[in-house]
C-alpha cells in the first residue's frame, strides 16, 4: 500500500484502519488482526472509548511498534491548552504507548458553543505544537475544520496542521474544502468512506464492482484513494478486513472517477463543525 507524504516530512499509509465502534475483546481481536494481515495505520479516538482495547490489539499482534502508525484525537469537549495537555496524556496512557504518530482536534470550536472559538482552537493547538516539540506527537493535525476553521487557524499556528479528516465518500466528498487542504498541503483524510452503507444500494458503484470483479467497498476505497486522500475503513469481519486492502490490481479510469464524484447526496451524516451538536 502506498504512503502519503505529510508537510512536516513524514508519511501515512494511504489505507488505514478504522476503530470507531470497535470496544472490548472485538476490538483487541480486530486490531490484532488488521496488523497482522497488513494495516499499518490504526485510527482511534478519546471519544470512541476504545483506547485501551486499542493498545492492547497492538501489543498482541506483534508487529514492531515502528511499523504502525497510531492516530487518536482529542474529543471538542476538551478543548483548551490546559485539557489537551491532560486529555493527551490520559490517551498516551490508555493505549499503553510513549508516542503518538498523528494527535488530532477531533472537531473545532464553534461561535455556538464557544465565545471565543478562534481561542479555543488556537490553545489547544499551541498545546500540541509544544507536545510535538516535546517528541510526545509525530505529526499534528484537525478534524472535522472548515476552511473558516483552518484559516483562523493560520493566524497564531507555527506549525501547519499535517492532515485534516473530514467525512468523504461516494455522495459526499466536500469538493472545495479538499482542493483547499491540498493546496495547502494539508492531507486530507476520509472517515465513514462507505456512507454509512449507503454505497451498496448505488446502481453505478454495483456495476463497477462487477466490472472489475471487485466488492463495492473496494471500488470506493480506490475512487479515495485515486484522489490522493487516506480512507480509513473500519470492520469487524476478517474477511472483509482482508478485502479492504486488496485495492493495488485496479485502477478506476478519469470518466469513471468523475461519474462517482458527480453521485447525488447520499450516506451523509448531516453532522458540521459549525453547528455541532445538531444535525442538518
Amino acid at each position: 500500500m502506498q504512503n502519503f507524504k505529510l508537510n512536516d516530512g513524514n508519511h501515512i499509509p494511504a489505507l488505514g484502519f478504522g476503530t470507531y465502534k470497535s470496544t472490548e475483546q472485538e476490538g483487541i481481536e480486530a486490531v490484532s488482526f488488521a496488523l497482522q494481515n497488513g494495516y499499518k495505520l490504526i485510527d482511534t479516538a478519546a471519544f470512541y472509548h476504545n483506547e485501551e482495547a486499542v493498545g492492547k490489539g497492538i501489543a498482541k499482534s506483534g508487529i514492531a511498534r515502528e511499523d504502525v502508525f497510531v492516530t487518536t484525537k482529542l474529543w471538542r469537549e476538551c478543548l483548551g491548552y490546559k485539557s489537551a495537555k491532560e486529555e493527551f496524556e490520559l490517551s498516551l496512557q490508555k493505549l499503553g504507548l510513549d508516542c503518538i504518530d498523528l494527535y488530532l482536534i477531533h472537531w473545532p470550536a464553534n461561535a455556538k458553543n464557544y465565545n471565543d472559538w478562534q481561542k479555543a482552537n488556537a490553545d489547544t493547538w499551541r498545546a500540541m505544537e509544544e507536545l510535538q516539540q516535546e517528541g510526545k506527537i509525530k505529526s499534528i493535525g484537525v478534524s472535522n475544520f472548515f476552511q473558516e476553521h483552518l484559516e483562523a487557524l493560520f493566524t497564531t499556528a507555527k506549525v501547519k496542521p499535517a492532515v485534516n479528516q473530514i467525512e468523504f465518500h461516494p455522495g459526499y466528498w466536500q469538493k472545495d474544502l479538499v482542493q483547499y487542504c491540498q493546496q495547502q498541503g494539508i492531507v486530507v483524510e476520509a472517515w465513514s468512506p462507505l456512507a454509512r452503507g449507503k454505497v451498496f444500494q448505488n446502481e453505478l458503484l454495483q456495476s463497477l464492482a462487477k466490472k472489475y470483479n471487485k466488492t463495492i467497498a473496494q471500488v470506493c476505497l480506490r475512487w479515495i484513494i485515486q484522489h490522493d486522500v487516506v480512507a480509513i475503513p473500519k470492520s469487524t469481519t476478517n474477511q472483509r478486513i482482508i478485502d479492504n486492502l486488496d485495492l493495488l490490481d485496479f485502477e478506476l479510469t478519469t470518466d469513471e472517477m468523475n461519474t462517482i464524484d458527480g453521485l447525488p447526496q447520499m450516506g451523509f451524516s448531516g453532522e458540521l463543525p459549525n453547528i455541532w451538536p445538531d444535525k442538518v
